[in-house]
């Protein structure tokens, strides 16, 4: 696969990650208001405060990691993607293929 290919399927994934998130989160928050039950004393399991700002993180960081994808997606454009942000040389193919987004070599990560 090309670079703009593996781009375009990690922001695609990204996207998909994040449409589940929020949905999650709309979940959460849902079943927050419909309920009255004190889940702050459960000795069962998680309070719905806990998972709702364990999800919320999680979706923070997924937005973020779309961020880089568009990001990538710009150094693409400028035709300095690839290209070590710290030493200017060009980031092996195997860091790319695991990390499409990677901004610097193995060395400077």
């Amino acid at each position: 696969m090309s670079a703009a290919e593996d781009l375009a399927a990690e922001r695609s994934a990204t996207q998909a990650r994040i449409a589940a998130l929020e949905a999650q989160v709309a979940a959460i928050v849902e079943t927050a208001s419909s309920s009255s039950g004190d889940d702050e004393h459960d000795p069962e399991g998680q309070t719905v405060a806990y998972e709702r700002a364990q999800t919320q993180a999680l979706l923070r960081r997924a937005r973020a990691d779309l961020a880089e994808v568009d990001a990538a997606f710009g150094r693409l454009d400028a035709g300095t993607y690839g290209i070590c942000e710290v030493c200017g040389r060009p980031i092996p193919g195997e860091r790319l293929e695991a990390r499409p987004t990677a901004r610097r070599c193995v060395r400077h990560a």
